[in-house]
């Protein structure tokens, strides 16, 4: 084969695959059959991804809710004993003692007492 021969097949085969160079280094055509496994490929990596994102947000929501549940339940026994406190401070006896004891003020006699009819 001589040179020319060499070059025009070479030509001819450039012509034919599209392209200046040939099919060198890359012979490879995209068939349909190709793409649909790239997409499904993709498609189960980003299904996966949104998996291990929604088990973590889960968690993460879990782990918060459990978190107030505790908050709730400290809140709630303050206010438990709060009331208990307010209910102890306000009894009539012990006001009655506190305005005694400190205030010097005492029960009026009924000679004392008027009554007022509107």
């Amino acid at each position: 084969m001589t040179e020319r021969s060499a070059r025009s097949a070479v030509s001819s085969r450039n012509r034919r695959s599209g392209s200046r160079w040939g099919r060198w280094p890359f012979h490879f055509r995209f068939r349909t059959g190709h793409v649909v496994i790239g997409v499904l490929l993709l498609a189960v990596v980003l299904s996966a991804l949104a998996a291990i994102a929604s088990a973590h947000l889960t968690r993460v929501q879990y782990s918060r809710l459990q978190h107030m549940e505790r908050r709730h339940d400290q809140l709630q026994a303050t206010w438990s004993r709060l009331l208990l406190e307010e209910s102890t401070w306000s009894t009539p006896s012990r006001i009655e003692n506190l305005a005694r004891d400190r205030l010097s003020m005492h029960v009026p006699d009924v000679d004392n007492t008027r009554v007022m009819r509107p």
